[in-house]
């Protein structure tokens, strides 16, 4: 008698490890999606966004866009410089862009804190 109840109680355990994996299973794929969505729409948004193109030069982003309202300094090699503008940041390569990236795929999207209000 006393093996039944041994082996009721391992059964037992079993069945609630296995629901409890499946349940942070579920949890962290949920999570995941989440982030390909955001992804998704941030490619879509910028799709219809007047940004600037790969290869343009520094003089031409200024020309278009005006002046950004944060430049900073190359780092590394090669030289990456990144201009912020209200909604979108440009990196550069030397003197050419080599992405654009929006700052938000929609007003109502809300995301990490910007490295600049996470200072001090």
């Amino acid at each position: 008698m006393k093996k039944t109840n041994m082996n009721k109680i391992t059964i037992t355990n079993m069945a609630c490890r296995t629901t409890v994996f499946l349940l942070l299973s579920i949890i962290g794929l949920a999570f995941t999606v989440q982030a390909d969505v955001l992804l998704i729409d941030r490619v879509e948004a910028i799709a219809g966004t007047d940004v600037p193109q790969k290869s343009a030069t520094m003089n031409q982003v200024r020309s278009q866009y005006g002046d950004p309202m944060n430049e900073y300094a190359a780092v590394g090699e090669p030289p990456i410089t990144r201009w912020d503008y209200a909604d979108f940041t440009v990196y550069f390569e030397h003197q050419h862009v080599i992405t654009a990236v929006l700052k938000k795929s929609k007003p109502t999207e809300i995301g990490p804190e910007s490295v600049e209000s996470t200072d001090g």
